[in-house]
């Protein structure tokens, strides 16, 4: 038996919306097995610029969300 999924982390991409009047951020979600390759994946986003949040995957207990705002202290471990 593998072991599921339990993070995510979704990011700000650099695709473009297909219609020119479209006025939004596209946003990607990538999911991971440990807490460690999600932050690293966010320090990534982060270094190049974008957004990130991210949190555990339904149904992981305890539920744990980090906000674009927390993001920088989740990845140092100061959360």
């Amino acid at each position: 038996m593998t072991e599921q999924d339990i993070w995510y982390v979704s990011y700000r991409s650099n695709i473009t919306p297909k219609r020119a009047d479209e006025d939004r951020c596209v946003r990607a979600t990538r999911r991971f097995k440990t807490e460690a390759e999600a932050k690293q994946f966010a320090q990534e986003i982060i270094n190049k610029g974008w957004s990130a949040i991210a949190g555990t995957l339904n149904p992981y207990l305890p539920k744990k969300t980090v906000p674009s705002t927390k993001i920088l202290d989740w990845i140092a471990g100061e959360d």
